[in-house]
C-alpha cells in the first residue's frame, strides 16, 4: 500500500508563514512556466497544500505577497475550489464516490458501512484525527466501482470487508 498520511502543520495556522528554501525554489520554478504570476496561482496553492496539508490564512497572505495579489483575491480562489482545504485535514481523507456507477455497484452500502464504522458523517473527522469522510461526485473510475480515494490513492472494486482491511492497515501506520 502506498497511501501516505497527509502533512498537517499547526504552525501554518497562526502568524506569518515564511516558506522554506525548498518550497521557495519550487514556487520560483513554477512561476517560470506561466506568463504572469496570477496565472500560476493554482499551481502555487497546490504546492503550498502539498507542503502544509492545507491552506491557512497566513499561507494565503504569503502567497498573495509573493504573487503581487491581494490576500482577498487569493482567499476567493482558495474558497472557490473544493480541491483546496481551509482547515487541517485528517491523516487519511476518504473521498467516497456517490455517483450512479458506484451506487449501483455497492457504493451505497459502502457509504453506510464507513459512516457506521468510523462514527462520522460526510465532512467530519474521527475524534482521533485519523480519518475524514468526504462525499465526491465522481472519481472517474466508473469501470471499477465502488471507488474510494484515500489521500492520493484509489481503492477500487471495494467491499465493506476490503475497506475494513485498508483502514486497519492505515491505523497500523500511526
Amino acid at each position: 500500500m502506498t497511501t501516505r498520511p497527509n502533512p498537517s502543520e499547526p504552525a501554518a495556522a497562526a502568524g506569518e508563514v515564511g516558506f522554506d528554501a525548498k518550497l521557495d525554489k519550487r514556487i520560483g520554478d513554477t512561476l517560470k512556466h506561466y506568463p504572469t504570476p496570477r496565472a500560476a496561482l493554482l499551481p502555487v496553492l497546490w504546492l503550498c497544500q502539498e507542503r502544509y496539508g492545507w491552506i491557512s490564512r497566513p499561507v494565503m497572505a504569503t502567497v498573495a505577497g509573493k504573487l503581487g495579489e491581494s490576500p482577498a483575491y487569493v482567499e476567493g480562489v482558495v474558497t472557490f475550489y473544493t480541491m483546496f482545504r481551509t482547515r487541517p485535514p485528517a491523516r487519511f481523507v476518504l473521498q467516497v464516490c456517490r455517483t450512479l456507477s458506484c451506487a449501483v455497484c455497492g457504493g451505497r452500502e459502502l457509504i453506510a458501512h464507513l459512516k457506521a464504522k468510523l462514527g462520522v458523517d460526510f465532512g467530519e473527522q474521527t475524534a482521533d484525527g485519523l480519518f475524514e469522510l468526504q462525499a465526491v461526485e465522481c472519481l472517474g473510475a466508473c469501470g471499477s466501482a465502488p471507488v474510494v480515494q484515500i489521500n492520493d490513492d484509489y481503492y477500487e472494486h471495494l467491499s465493506p470487508e476490503q475497506i475494513d482491511a485498508v483502514l486497519d492497515r492505515l491505523r497500523g501506520k500511526e
